[in-house]
């Protein structure tokens, strides 16, 4: 199954992410993002399952969590 990753500017709010998702019952690994794809330095990066995608991009932003951008696939192109 494909997988995307939402990736986040520090480790806080992908922290916050993390447990709030799991907590929902959402499958997801906290990672830090490859160096090729982090905007502003230091990144950190939640992967999940391309199912799960929508459902996680509502949950994120009714609990007013910021995140950067969403790659999905192999290529992990620009999503969003």
């Amino acid at each position: 199954m494909e997988k995307c990753m939402i990736t986040f500017r520090s480790v806080t709010p992908a922290q916050r992410a993390e447990q709030l998702l799991r907590r929902a019952g959402v499958r997801c690994e906290l990672h830090r993002t490859p160096r090729y794809l982090a905007q502003q330095g230091c990144g950190y990066s939640l992967r999940i399952q391309s199912h799960q995608l929508e459902q996680t991009i509502s949950f994120l932003q009714e609990h007013q969590i910021p995140y950067q951008k969403v790659y999905c696939g192999e290529s992990m192109e620009a999503f969003q």
